[in-house]
């Protein structure tokens, strides 16, 4: 599996480009707003957009995803249906952060845990990983041991949890329970910050001691 990092808007929001080195198909995850620099990056890698991915429903990590699929023509996946009522409350949002409105969204497809997400010869894992949102998932590249982790963890760090339907103590089992046995080798793309590995947050993360 390869991939590239896309920072984006004033958020610092890590919009992941990731693809399939043998069929050289592609999919956009979280892109929270820029999408013409995403695209600009997805033209310079020669890659073929098949969907959009989403991990949750906050508005820096989905202001551009309807915009994408509607230039690459591409179905969006993800999140959990338990995040319906922050996709339906974009413009509420939008309205909240001085941004121009967001208007709601609604996946193609909502994904529950134990699902699969193909592409190319990719295969990625979903867990439901509640905390930072009620319906956040992740994504798990398991021969390439690659976590797309959204908001749940960071490197030194984890989720705000005090957003409506957010709770700390969720988010920390999403962690302990079902992040950190995928193994300690597994690096892991935040949705904010620098990549790290599980083994390294298990020891040294502030919040999981």
């Amino acid at each position: 599996m390869e991939y590239q990092t896309i920072p984006v808007t004033a958020f610092a929001q890590n919009c992941s480009l990731i693809w399939c080195p043998q069929t050289r198909q592609a999919a956009i995850v979280d892109p929270g707003g820029d999408a013409e620099k995403i695209q600009a990056v997805v033209a310079e890698k020669g890659v073929e957009i098949t969907q959009i991915l989403l991990t949750h429903g906050h508005l820096d990590h989905v202001g551009a995803a309807a915009a994408l699929a509607g230039s690459y023509g591409v179905p969006i996946v993800g999140p959990h249906k338990a995040d319906a009522f922050w996709l339906e409350g974009l413009p509420e949002q939008s309205r909240m952060f001085g941004l121009p409105e967001c208007a709601p969204l609604e996946p193609d497809r909502w994904l529950e845990e134990g699902d699969t997400v193909k592409l190319g010869e990719l295969s990625f894992d979903i867990f439901l990983c509640p905390g930072h949102t009620p319906g956040h998932i992740v994504f798990f590249e398991r021969r390439s041991r690659l976590l797309i982790s959204g908001d749940v963890i960071f490197s030194g760090g984890v989720g705000r949890s005090d957003f409506p339907m957010g709770s700390h103590s969720d988010l920390i089992a999403s962690i302990k329970n079902t992040l950190l046995p995928l193994g300690d080798e597994v690096i892991f793309l935040p949705g904010h910050g620098p990549s790290s590995t599980l083994g390294r947050e298990r020891i040294s993360n502030p919040f999981l001691q």
